[in-house]
């Protein structure tokens, strides 16, 4: 018993000469990968699709770790998303002769998201290096901004009264969240001493990961109905909303083909997968330790 603990003491004191503490903080922006269809661009001459990833957009995050030896160390890192618009609906069908009947709906959406990368890293050389880990979103949302501006059906007007030429025009923000996701990170990096203490790097880093949609709702809300020559004949906000809108909505995996309830939907995956380079600095807490970025 003796032996063993003296050796295990013995370890810890090897491990503790060689390791080192640091902390770093970086930007980067990053490009949409495995994009999927979001929606589409629709005009009167013809229909295209559009395509990304939520997980495009500009990353910062914050890091520390800590160097077993001058090869293999562990890196947490905290990441905060502030993604690019992403194009879901744009219907551009103008009327020349009426143009209340002209049909204008621009529908975006996008990622702010929190994560969480606790990694692996491996120093192939003094300036080279490799993290590789787990992607573990911690909280955020995707945020879809909706303007639509359409003239009324005839079915809509139907027992209203309304002339035809009347017309909607609504704005609203509607929040998505997901179930928490598990996803993989990996990175390449190079790193530049500018000091006893301090690295400059840059690294090229892939975050792979989708999210399941668990609930949205319509945090905001404006617009109303308008005769044909502009007259606003009722208002809409959170508390009188159109009815072919609902303030929350439930995803889930299975529901009966005989379900009415506009509420609940069918759950889908929506990629945050990206390639992205990012720019940071590090610090360095022991002096000692040359190979320690």
């Amino acid at each position: 018993m003796r032996k063993n603990l003296l050796l295990l003491v013995a370890f810890c004191t090897i491990n503790l000469s060689f390791g080192q503490y640091y902390i770093s903080s970086s930007i980067g922006q990053a490009v949409g990968s495995a994009e999927v269809q979001f929606g589409e661009i629709i005009t009167a001459a013809d229909s295209e699709s559009s395509y990304g990833s939520y997980g495009e957009g500009t990353n910062f995050q914050i890091r520390a770790g800590y160097f077993f030896n001058d090869t293999f160390g562990l890196d947490f890192g905290f990441a905060y998303l502030h993604g690019t618009d992403q194009t879901v609906r744009i219907i551009d069908i103008p009327n020349q002769s009426a143009p209340y009947l002209s049909v204008d709906v621009n529908a975006k959406a996008r990622g702010r998201a929190f994560g969480f990368t606790p990694s692996v890293v491996y120093k192939f050389t003094n300036k080279l290096y490799g993290r590789f880990g787990a992607l573990i979103k911690l909280g955020g949302k995707t945020e879809a901004i909706v303007h639509s501006r359409a003239p009324l059906t005839a079915e809509q007007r139907e027992g209203t009264g309304l002339p035809a030429g009347s017309y909607s025009d609504i704005n609203y923000i509607e929040d998505y969240h997901g179930q928490l996701p598990l996803g993989f990170v990996g990175a390449f990096g190079y790193k530049h001493n500018i000091g006893n203490n301090l690295d400059l790097f840059v690294e090229a880093e892939y975050m792979g990961v989708s999210v399941k949609r668990k609930d949205s709702e319509i945090v905001e809300l404006s617009g109303g109905l308008f005769l044909p020559d502009g007259t606003e004949i009722a208002a809409f906000d959170l508390d009188n909303m159109p009815s072919s809108l609902v303030i929350e909505t439930t995803y889930v995996d299975k529901f009966s083909n005989e379900n009415t309830v506009p509420s609940i939907k069918l759950a889908e995956r929506v990629p945050y997968s990206s390639f992205g380079i990012n720019f940071g600095i590090t610090y360095v807490f022991s002096k000692n330790n040359k190979f320690i970025f």
